[in-house]
């Protein structure tokens, strides 16, 4: 282009191929400039409240971005940054922004002309035959041709084909990046799931325990009994196997304990032989208090449904993008160089040429390709609307039964400590009066069951409140602002 200016034109003619070559450059400001609109109606069914929410709570804050600290566990919040820093899945999702990004460079390379430079050297000699034919002597001629040139090429999008494309890969990259916090939300909660659930068999395995002891401490009472005559060998046989019971039940929940530490360290991106859990109780973990909001603001709060909306963006561009497909497309070729025979005069004036070439491209019959991509595009775009419309009311639907579920457990919870109090009170009563040989047997062994039991319940009941509680953090997209930042690793 900068050779053009500098090298006089022959007249009038050369200056206007100049000014071609430099509207070719400056096509893309006038293209796209033409560009439908293709919304469908979301036709959301949006609730002004909760049913489960308490009340007086929709003005509420919503989570804290790191609201795991608010179960009050630092060895929680450990595993917690952990994972934020080396889950794998969180790795591949980030991977897949690189690729969105590199895409929206793809589409939008169509939006600007391509520059190719070429530079030729040909020396050709003739037959000898040919140089007598055409009385130039016998023994041929050799001659040069040396060829410098640029060559300038640029697609009009006239009617926004390629600006819609552009503008879909833009919504893809941003429905990658909502992905992403999608599969950060999703690893953060199951790592506090999967902890609490060691939390819950390292209870039952302390209960257990703990029975197996007071099972055979009555065991070892029947037998006095039994050797004092006072008790059978039913009553004997019966106590062992519950002793046998007890002690059975460990090793499953050993199980449990191992297999949930296995899985906390594919989450944090570690080897399991090298990483190790302390673990602890779940009474000695907190539950924040949260409460919902409005519904409307959960549009905002949670990445999947951000994510569901620019997927469907990206459909609605895509459709405009198959749409002007239909259109005819026009095409601009500007080629300018240089010619000589001879190196030295390869760029004097008389050297210089040049090529202007526009070319107009309509679609007449194409086997009803172009058709069938604008009802591919359709299709794809009323799927992304269903899925955006699901996504939505899944939302909703998660708060509400993580609402339920928090609400019922809590209430259970202290409704079960209610009944394992009794229970031990009963059990230490009944075993006090075995000792003293003035209870039935059978009562004993009803109020010691009855007890293992109630206990092992309100350990379940606890995990289950605390799963609720994360489930709710989830649920309101606890973690994640809609500017798309997650807690920072401190």
């Amino acid at each position: 282009m900068s050779r053009v200016r500098r090298t006089p034109p022959r007249g009038w003619s050369g200056l206007r191929a100049a000014f071609t070559l430099l509207g070719l450059a400056a096509s893309p400001i006038l293209s796209g400039c033409i560009i439908g609109t293709e919304r469908p109606d979301l036709n959301l069914e949006i609730a002004d409240s909760y049913r489960a929410a308490p009340k007086g709570g929709a003005d509420a804050a919503v989570p804290a971005v790191d609201w795991w600290r608010g179960f009050r566990s630092s060895e929680l919040t450990m595993l917690m940054d952990a994972a934020q820093l080396h889950n794998l899945d969180i790795a591949v999702a980030m991977a897949q922004i690189i690729q969105a990004d590199a895409q929206v460079g793809v589409s939008g390379a169509a939006l600007l002309p391509t520059l190719t430079g070429t530079a030729n050297a040909e020396r050709q000699k003739q037959s000898s035959a040919n140089s007598i034919v055409s009385g130039q002597g016998v023994g041929g001629t050799t001659f040069n041709t040396f060829q410098t040139g640029l060559t300038a090429s640029y697609m009009l999008d006239f009617w926004g084909k390629n600006r819609a494309a552009l503008y879909a890969a833009e919504e893809n990259a941003s429905a990658a990046r909502y992905n992403r916090e999608v599969v950060t939300l999703t690893a953060i909660v199951t790592v506090a799931n999967t902890y609490f659930q060691v939390l819950a068999a390292q209870d039952q395995l302390r209960v257990t325990r703990e029975n197996l002891a007071a099972a055979q401490r009555i065991l070892d009472l029947i037998k006095k009994q039994f050797n004092g005559g006072t008790a059978s060998q039913l009553d004997v046989s019966q106590q062992e196997a519950l002793v046998a019971t007890q002690r059975a039940a460990i090793p499953p929940l050993e199980v449990t304990v191992g297999q949930n530490i296995a899985a906390l360290a594919l989450l944090v991106g570690r080897a399991p032989e090298k990483f190790a859990v302390h673990g602890g109780s779940t009474r000695n973990i907190a539950v924040p208090r949260v409460t919902p909001g409005l519904p409307s603001e959960l549009l905002y709060q949670r990445p999947d449904i951000r994510q569901a909306e620019a997927q469907l963006a990206a459909s609605n561009f895509s459709v405009e993008s198959a749409r002007a497909a239909f259109f005819p497309q026009i095409q601009l070729t500007g080629t300018t160089g240089f010619q000589s025979a001879t190196l030295a005069s390869l760029f004097t004036p008389g050297a210089w040429f040049y090529t202007l070439t526009a070319s107009l491209t309509q679609p007449i019959f194409d086997g009803f390709l172009l058709e069938s991509q604008l009802k591919q595009a359709k299709g794809v775009q009323l799927q992304d609307l269903q899925a955006y419309r699901k996504a939505v009311l899944s939302a909703f639907a998660d708060v509400e039964k993580a609402l339920i579920a928090l609400q019922k457990f809590t209430q259970q919870e202290r409704l079960q400590q209610d009944v394992v109090n009794a229970s031990r009170q009963a059990f230490d009563v009944a075993e006090k009066q075995l000792n003293g040989g003035t209870v039935n047997l059978i009562t004993v062994l009803q109020t010691e069951q009855t007890l293992f039991t109630a206990e092992n319940n309100l350990v379940l009941v606890r995990l289950n409140k605390l799963l609720a509680a994360s489930s709710l953090f989830q649920a309101l997209g606890g973690g994640w602002t809609p500017g798309g930042t997650l807690a920072s690793i401190e």
